[in-house]
């Protein structure tokens, strides 16, 4: 198995290469389509060789060029939860939940300064609702049979994130994150600290060889094993949605 990040670990763009064609996790922000295209380029992959998009989540960070890839690509599949559709109609995150820490919170009010507060991006095109395949649907059990992976819904961060394993390695999106500003691999953005800690559960238990995030550089099941006890002793902070 092949695995490429065509992003820069601050968001990042995993591409994975199957006897089936290529798999990509998540995009970017809605102005990263460029650079994306650029790095495929790089590596001598044709966007119609990507065949399937799993979407972890539908936030502005990993769904942001979804109308630019799928224009472009009018044949990708997009692999979701039936709860991310709504949120891709609408362009824009969820204000559910809050800052997992005192640091994310300032890192939070500083993307406001940014004008990035809002968090929204281009809400879906309603022709590209075709290309779905729901998570839990017979088409997405034919397909992880078809591709040899495993959709798992992964709660917490958002109520609409899934995880993909394939080949003992785990794409997580934002079900646990690495570096500045989270600490101890819990995502700065939590919706609901109870899924969040059931998530890692659950993960723990699969104890995937690499996880993959959708933040910062691959992790270890032993990681979240190590902070997996934090997550319920942090209190969130809330941020209001404009």
């Amino acid at each position: 198995m092949e695995i490429l990040n065509l992003g820069d670990f601050i968001v990042n763009n995993y591409i994975i290469s199957t006897e089936n064609g290529y798999i990509l996790i998540d995009t970017g922000y809605e102005e990263g389509y460029q650079q994306f295209s650029h790095k495929l380029k790089q590596n001598n992959i044709d966007l119609n060789e990507i065949k399937y998009l799993f979407l972890t989540h539908a936030h502005d960070d990993h769904a942001g060029f979804l109308n630019e890839l799928l224009g472009h690509n009018p044949n990708m599949k997009v692999i979701l939860h039936q709860r991310a559709i709504e949120r891709l109609r609408m362009g824009q995150n969820s204000f559910k939940g809050g800052c997992s820490n005192k640091l994310a919170y300032v890192f939070c009010k500083f993307m406001e300064l940014l004008g990035k507060g809002k968090h929204k991006f281009p809400s879906i095109n309603n022709h590209f609702e075709k290309n779905y395949i729901v998570y839990g649907t017979e088409e997405a059990k034919n397909l992880e049979n078809e591709l040899s992976i495993k959709i798992l819904e992964t709660p917490g961060h958002t109520e609409c994130s899934i995880s993909l394993l394939y080949a003992n390695s785990l794409f997580c999106g934002d079900a646990a994150m690495s570096g500045i500003p989270s600490w101890n691999n819990i995502t700065i953005w939590v919706e609901n600290l109870s899924d969040f800690e059931s998530t890692w559960e659950k993960i723990i238990e699969i104890n995937p060889e690499i996880i993959y995030v959708g933040h910062g550089r691959q992790i270890k099941t032993k990681d979240l094993i190590k902070n997996i006890s934090k997550i319920s002793r942090r209190k969130l902070l809330p941020l209001k949605g404009n």
